[in-house]
C-alpha cells in the first residue's frame, strides 16, 4: 500500500542523500550518480510515493513570499495585497524568508501539494532552478521590486525608484545643500541601485560633484542607519543632509544625528524613502520619497491572478509613480 505521508525529507533521510538530490531524482534532472538514482527510486517505489502535481483547477490559493514582516514596510505590502485578493476572491498563503534565496525543493514541494494558483515574490532572490520548475508546474510568478535586472519573461512590479532618488537630491539641493550623503539599501537589489543612480544624476545636472566618502552602503534597517549615520557625522567635512534608503534606516540617522550633538533640520537634513506610518511618528516629521507600496502589492496580486485565469495573458513590467512628501526634517542648511 502505498505510503502517502511520507515527504522528500524523509525519503532523503533514509537514502543518506540531501533534499535536492531526491527532488532531482523525481524531477529526472542531472547531477545524480546512476547508484544513488537507482536507491532513490527504490525507497521511493517501496514507499508507493508520488509527487503530487498542481491541479488543473484553480483553487483560489495565492502564495505571497516576503523577506520578513517585521517592518512598516513588510505590513504596507501585505495588507495591500490581502485587500486585493479578498476583492479578487481569492486566500493569501504568507510565507517568509528571513532572507534566504526563494526556490528550495521543499517549498517547491508544498506548492505543488496544495495547487496554489500563483506566487507574488516580494524582493525575493528566485534559484534559476525554481524558475524552471514553476514554469513546469504552468505556476505564474509576479516578482515585485526584483533583485538584479529581472528575467523579460516574468512579470514584475516595480515604482519609479531612480525618479524617486532624483527628485529627493534635487530637493535637497534647491534648499542649498552641497554636500549630501546617501544611504543605500542592499546594494544587491535593483530598487536601491536605481536610487543611487537618481542621486548621482541629480547632482551631475546641478554640477556637483559625486563624492564616494559620502556614500554608504546599507540595510534599510534602524540599525543600519545609526551606524553608517555616526560615521557620516563623524568626518572632517560632514554632509549638511542625508538621503536614506528606508524610512526605518532614517530613524537611525535621526539617532545619529542625537548622539552627535545635532538637531534635525538645523544642523542635518534627513529625507526617507517609502514614506510608512513612522515618518509621521517621529520629532521632526521625516521628508521623504513616497513609494506606493500597498498600490504596488494590489497590482501585483492582480496580476498574477489574471495570469492564473488566462495563461496566455503576456508578462508585464509595471512601474508605479513615486513623489516627494515634505515635511520637517528638511531644510535651509545652516551655513
Amino acid at each position: 500500500m502505498a505510503d502517502r505521508s511520507v515527504t522528500i525529507a524523509e525519503i532523503a533521510a533514509e537514502a543518506g542523500v540531501s533534499v535536492p538530490t531526491v527532488s532531482k531524482v523525481l524531477n529526472g534532472r542531472k547531477g545524480v550518480s546512476p547508484a544513488t538514482r537507482s536507491h532513490v527510486e527504490q525507497l521511493l517505489a517501496e514507499h508507493g510515493y508520488q509527487r503530487r502535481r498542481r491541479t488543473a483547477q484553480r483553487t483560489g490559493l495565492i502564495d505571497f513570499v516576503i523577506s520578513s514582516l517585521d517592518t512598516q514596510w513588510a505590513a504596507a505590502l501585505l495588507r495591500g495585497a490581502q485587500r486585493e485578493a479578498a476583492r479578487l476572491g481569492v486566500d493569501l498563503v504568507v510565507t517568509t524568508t528571513d532572507g534566504r534565496p526563494v526556490g528550495t525543493p521543499d517549498w517547491l514541494d508544498h506548492l505543488a501539494e496544495r495547487g496554489s494558483d500563483g506566487v507574488v515574490l516580494i524582493v525575493s532572490r528566485l534559484l534559476p532552478a525554481a524558475r524552471e520548475e514553476l514554469a513546469r508546474l504552468h505556476m505564474p510568478v509576479v516578482l515585485v521590486d526584483p533583485v538584479g535586472s529581472g528575467d523579460p519573461s516574468v512579470a514584475t512590479v516595480a515604482a519609479t525608484d531612480w525618479a524617486g532618488a532624483r527628485d529627493a537630491t534635487d530637493h535637497l539641493i534647491a534648499l542649498g545643500h552641497r554636500r549630501i550623503a546617501m544611504i543605500t539599501g542592499p546594494i544587491d537589489q535593483s530598487c536601491h541601485l536605481d536610487r543611487l543612480d537618481g542621486y548621482r544624476a541629480a547632482l551631475q545636472r546641478a554640477g556637483l560633484p559625486f563624492d564616494e566618502a559620502l556614500v554608504r552602503y546599507g540595510d534599510s534597517l534602524v540599525g543600519g542607519g545609526l551606524t553608517h549615520g555616526l560615521d557620516l557625522l563623524a568626518a572632517d567635512r560632514p554632509p549638511t543632509a542625508i538621503i536614506s534608503g528606508s524610512d526605518e534606516q532614517a530613524y537611525g540617522v535621526y539617532q545619529a544625528a542625537r548622539r552627535s550633538g545635532l538637531r534635525l533640520p538645523e544642523d542635518l537634513s534627513v529625507v526617507g524613502f517609502d514614506d510608512v506610518e513612522l515618518c509621521q511618528w517621529v520629532t521632526p516629521q521625516l521628508t521623504t520619497v513616497r513609494q506606493p507600496l500597498a498600490a504596488m502589492a494590489r497590482e501585483a496580486t492582480r496580476m498574477v491572478v489574471d495570469l492564473s485565469r488566462d495563461a496566455s495573458t503576456p508578462a508585464r513590467r509595471v512601474e508605479l509613480a513615486t513623489s516627494v512628501v515634505v515635511r520637517e526634517s528638511t531644510a535651509t542648511p545652516r551655513d
